[in-house]
């Protein structure tokens, strides 16, 4: 943000109230346009200053905050409340998983709003159902591996067909796209499927496994669900995750529902969403353990020191502590032969500027009274 010279800009800066004091004072005085400018200008530059003592290395402070209190975490899953059928990874695993950075986490979910027409239970038992997913081994009786013709042979059961709400044609559509190279055939409740080449019965064995391993109908990845009424109203919460296909479905309320997947929310919503997702994760974490007290603003910095480079970097030796600037903070993190080995090639210069390699070196770190230095200038003696 530029330097403030308006009231509009004041506004996004300051917090509501400190904004609604400055705006009341500004009106009463008899300052000229000119002078109420450079009001403007040095209230915002005060603000500005006076966030965070000069010299205060908040950067350890946040990771002190945030460590100290995890140790006492408990490394279990948790259940999630009034849905006994789902697990969800919480405690010490879920916070090392968000600051990771992994791909998918351990066990993702969502957690799916409805529109206010659509929030009555029998719609989301209708909506749930839908995106539940359904694969070809959940609808067969039986598989085998037909040796005579060099097939494999899934017999149907026509009751979970209805009760899924599957219509066959469609079913074999979808798998004829799955199984563009085999030839695929369906009679009455069985679905035969056979290589065009020539194959092996280990191949064979391979491809029933794929076969009825293969997606027919609702949300791919969402293998579970439960309905939960609470005070907001009808609430659907997955095991599974796939957040752009949810948000295309009729009824979903887009601008509240949730997933635990901070990749998926990168994708579908942006660097921003992904940002407030980790926060929000966190938060939560911090608060089913009962840490409620960690202030919200050292989670801030480390979900935006994990964001601010437009993707989402981990909190270790593949993100943020192996690509700092200094050669010996790389060092001190991990793989020190590996950062002195690649320093000395590159013929790389540390400058000294930060907390750890001063601490490596034994010298005063930049940070508080160790920010300036203190000159001394003796009085000049009077000519006699």
């Amino acid at each position: 943000m530029g330097e403030v010279e308006t009231l509009e800009q004041l506004k996004e800066l300051l917090p509501e109230k400190l904004f609604e004091k400055s705006k009341e004072a500004l009106k009463k005085s008899d300052l000229t346009e000119g002078q109420k400018k450079k009001a403007i200008i040095k209230i915002a530059d005060l603000y500005v200053k006076s966030k965070f003592e000069a010299g205060e290395a908040f950067g350890v402070i946040a990771a002190q905050s945030l460590s100290e209190p995890s140790t006492q975490m408990t490394m279990r899953t948790y259940h999630m409340a009034g849905a006994m059928q789902i697990q969800v990874t919480l405690g010490l695993p879920r916070l090392v998983e968000i600051f990771d950075a992994r791909r998918a986490p351990s066990t993702p979910a969502m957690t799916i709003y409805l529109k206010p027409s659509y929030n009555t239970r029998e719609k989301a038992m209708e909506i749930a159902e839908s995106i539940t997913e359904v694969k070809l081994g959940n609808i067969a009786t039986s598989s085998f591996v037909d040796l005579g013709n060099m097939q494999v042979e899934v017999v149907l059961d026509e009751k979970l067909m209805r009760k899924h709400k599957i219509k066959e044609e469609e079913m074999v559509e979808q798998l004829k796209l799955d199984f563009k190279n085999y030839v695929l055939h369906q009679r009455g409740n069985k679905v035969t499927i056979k290589p065009k080449d020539d194959a092996t019965v280990k191949e064979l064995q391979k491809l029933r496994s794929k076969f009825l391993d293969s997606h027919v109908h609702g949300v791919k990845s969402i293998e579970n669900v439960v309905i939960n009424q609470k005070d907001e109203g009808w609430i659907i919460n997955t095991l599974g995750s796939n957040l752009a296909k949810i948000l295309e479905l009729d009824g979903i309320d887009s601008a509240r529902t949730l997933t635990n997947n901070i990749h998926e929310v990168a994708k579908v919503l942006g660097i921003e969403a992904a940002r407030a997702s980790i926060v929000n994760e966190v938060l939560l974490t911090l608060k089913e353990q009962g840490l409620e007290d960690v202030d919200v603003r050292h989670v801030l910095l480390v979900a935006d020191v994990m964001t601010a480079g437009g993707t989402i970097k981990a909190v270790g030796r593949y993100g943020i502590a192996g690509t700092k600037g200094s050669v010996l903070a790389r060092a001190n993190f991990e793989e020190t032969m590996k950062h002195l080995t690649k320093a000395s090639v590159y013929n790389e210069i540390d400058t000294l500027e930060s907390i750890v390699e001063n601490v490596m070196i034994n010298q005063v770190v930049p940070a508080g009274t160790g920010m300036f230095d203190i000159v001394f200038k003796p009085p000049l003696k009077k000519k006699e």
